[in-house]
């Protein structure tokens, strides 16, 4: 096995959402962790528009891919962090924009995140075979 697999097994229920419950990393594959991204545009500004902030987040995470040279089919799991309820028709519209298969993810609903300005988080792990 030279690829990263995303398996939703049989003997378990059917994800709730845009994830696959299991992901396989092949043997001497080398990890990437990444911290996790904010919606700050290239400026550093940060939107008041949840929304716009997850756009902003995942161009950010597009480019911390890429810095390394990898893309999102190397991303194996997905932790997303929010501090306002998500607009899920619009988080899948750019979740499927940006993976054209689901890795493993987290949702949180929390407090706070580093400033008050953020209001989504998302970090990532990657993987690319050898």
């Amino acid at each position: 096995m030279k690829k990263i697999t995303r398996k939703n097994p049989t003997t378990m229920p059917r994800p709730v959402g845009e994830y696959s419950h299991v992901t396989v990393i092949p043997k001497n594959s080398t990890l990437y962790t990444f911290s996790g991204q904010i919606g700050h545009d290239i400026e550093g500004n940060i939107p008041d528009n949840h929304p716009l902030q997850i756009e902003n987040t995942f161009k950010n995470i597009e480019r911390a891919l890429h810095s390394e040279g990898l893309t999102a089919e190397n991303v194996i799991k997905v932790n997303i962090w929010s501090v306002d309820p998500i607009d899920w028709e619009h988080f899948d519209s750019v979740w499927h924009q940006f993976f054209s298969t689901n890795p493993s993810m987290t949702i949180a609903y929390i407090s706070a995140l580093g400033l008050p300005e953020i209001k989504v988080e998302i970090e990532i792990l990657a993987a690319k075979p050898e």
